[in-house]
């Protein structure tokens, strides 16, 4: 698929498409700004190789989608707060950063609308992160399992990963995580989540913030999410991205899940990340 000054081309059938034709370190117009988000609203998650991106650079791109937010619990580069290091050293053995399937940030009222991931040290093999396309995920349910969930509301927090018991205490020695009492508030998110700018439908649960439906116990929800995770992640639905140094990815937070593959021992592997602040789910 062609944007006149891009070109977008597909990885995989269910989403995924790699961008040529543009320096993300360059001072892009407008015009290819709104073809970037076309494609973004197309693919779900858009790829672009060999950049060479400063901190500043990184950031100035990510703003031209909209305003940039600091991660709750993971402090950011002291110079420039809105990039967190996503660092796992090449001696480190528990689990990585991102090692499920998960929506970024969805404890909070206005999870994060997308995320642009930058690579800076890539392992020689492994470490590639998989998305999977969440319309496809409520598409594919059955006409009743549809109308079941839309009455639904999911209870989110942050208290797995980082409240003061959370895995944090365990994992990502190397970055700066800092857990907290906040972690454990809960927000209340639809199942069934509109997309703002496309209108479509998509399945809107991850295993690492979502614990209960409301007004019923975690016993109770229980069977019914771990049904909706394991569907969510249907190999049918994803994409495979296979990194690269200079490597950046760009994905749209309200439609995907993305899990970071922890097959690297030995090895080390650094991003920069940055988040791009979203609207509340309906």
């Amino acid at each position: 698929m062609t944007y006149q000054t891009i070109k977008a081309t597909p990885i995989a059938g269910a989403l995924g498409a790699e961008i040529s034709g543009v320096s993300l370190s360059d001072e892009l117009s407008d015009s290819v700004i709104a073809k970037i988000r076309n494609a973004l609203l197309d693919h779900l998650v858009i790829f672009f190789r060999d950049q060479k991106l400063t901190p500043e650079q990184q950031i100035a791109f990510a703003r031209r989608f909209g305003p940039l937010e600091e991660h709750d619990f993971v402090k950011g580069l002291p110079d420039h707060p809105e990039i967190i290091r996503v660092v796992r050293e090449a001696d480190e053995t528990s689990l990585n950063f991102g090692g499920a399937w998960h929506s970024d940030v969805t404890h909070q009222e206005c999870p994060a609308l997308g995320s642009v991931l930058y690579a800076l040290d890539v392992p020689p093999y492994g470490g590639d992160t998989l998305f999977s396309n969440q319309y496809l995920a409520y598409e594919t349910l059955s006409p009743g399992m549809q109308q079941m969930l839309a009455g639904l509301t999911a209870i989110h927090t942050a208290r797995g990963p980082f409240g003061p018991e959370g895995r944090s205490k365990t994992n990502w020695q190397s970055m700066q995580v800092e857990p907290s009492a906040k972690a454990l508030e809960e927000m209340e998110h639809p199942v069934v989540r509109t997309h703002p700018e496309t209108g479509r439908k998509g399945l809107f649960v991850n295993k690492t913030f979502t614990v209960r439906f409301k007004d019923m116990t975690e016993q109770e929800s229980s069977p019914l999410l771990e049904y909706l995770f394991k569907h969510a992640s249907h190999e049918g639905f994803t994409c495979r991205f296979r990194w690269t140094p200079g490597a950046v990815a760009f994905w749209d937070n309200r439609a995907v899940l993305h899990y970071a593959l922890n097959d690297y021992s030995g090895h080390r592997r650094e991003m920069h990340r940055v988040a791009i602040s979203g609207d509340r789910p309906v």
